[in-house]
């Protein structure tokens, strides 16, 4: 059994912070379960352009107000506490936090190790071992 507070978390190697966002990766590849399990935040008035070419990523919003956009067609869906959404086809999308601050709880698969930034494209690198130590 695994059990961990957001405080374990914060300020460690597993809170990866930057401009316009802060995720704190609660579970990861080293605790073997296949994916990864966030508590990330995104600042408002920002605006992240991402894609995540080599993970699928789910979003569940529990706080504030923003707007999600598919880059490729610039369709938008309004981002509030109880919306979800799910990158299964690797789609180029932004996130922009409108009116306030927003906060999703996120699953990647395959799980992240925990210190991984995103690269120029918006991304994550492939991981070597998703059964990290």
């Amino acid at each position: 059994m695994i059990v961990r507070t957001l405080a374990e978390i914060l300020d460690t190697e597993a809170h990866v912070k930057g401009e316009s966002f802060e995720s704190r990766r609660i579970l990861l590849a080293r605790d073997r379960l296949g994916y990864s399990f966030h508590d990330t935040l995104v600042k408002k008035g920002t605006v992240q352009r991402l894609q995540y070419k080599n993970h699928v990523e789910a979003n569940y919003c529990i706080e504030g107000e923003g707007e999600l956009e598919e880059a490729k067609t610039g369709r938008r869906w309004q981002l509030k506490p109880g919306t979800m959404y799910v990158l299964d086809n690797h789609e180029e999308h932004l996130i922009h936090a409108t009116k306030s601050d927003l906060r999703f709880i996120c699953i990647f698969s395959p799980a992240l190790a925990g210190s991984e930034k995103h690269d120029a494209d918006g991304g994550y690198a492939a991981p070597d071992d998703i059964s990290a130590d």
